[in-house]
């Protein structure tokens, strides 16, 4: 239904690694929730019903794979860190595992590439934190 709803928003979803799209307008009120395909490798935004943005993602990648399921937004952080790999940088970090996953912004090679979080496009990142909560329904679908 998401791709539905962006193809109806947006038009064709010819999409290159690291591209997003936000809709015109985003109305002021309604809860925001996320849906994360992991097939097409889509990460879309609704404020309500509505969908307001479209993100090429890169989900975890082979063995580290993403984890499918319904989360909400429990941790967010502007200066992210990774505690498992390096102190690798999150910036714009929304965890909702416990275990650390999270969504974030990163390299986004146009395939799954991470450790099992979800990377997004920088400007993408920082646009949407500033849309969620704690408590924001995450979809993780595919």
């Amino acid at each position: 239904q998401a791709y539905k709803d962006a193809v109806a928003l947006f038009g064709p979803l010819a999409m290159r690694p690291g591209e997003f799209k936000w809709a015109p307008a985003i109305p002021a009120a309604g809860e925001t929730k996320v849906v994360v395909d992991l097939v097409t490798q889509l990460f879309y935004v609704y404020r309500g019903e509505q969908l307001v943005g479209v993100a090429t993602i890169s989900s975890g990648k082979k063995g580290k794979e993403t984890q499918l399921g319904f989360w909400e937004v429990m941790l967010k952080k502007k200066k992210g860190y990774s505690r498992k790999y390096d102190n690798a940088p999150m910036p714009f970090m929304q965890m909702y595992d416990p275990k650390g996953l999270a969504f974030h912004a990163g390299p986004n090679p146009g395939y799954p590439a991470s450790h099992g979080c979800v990377r997004l496009p920088l400007k993408f990142a920082e646009r949407l934190f500033g849309m969620t909560k704690i408590g924001t329904r995450v979809i993780i679908e595919g």
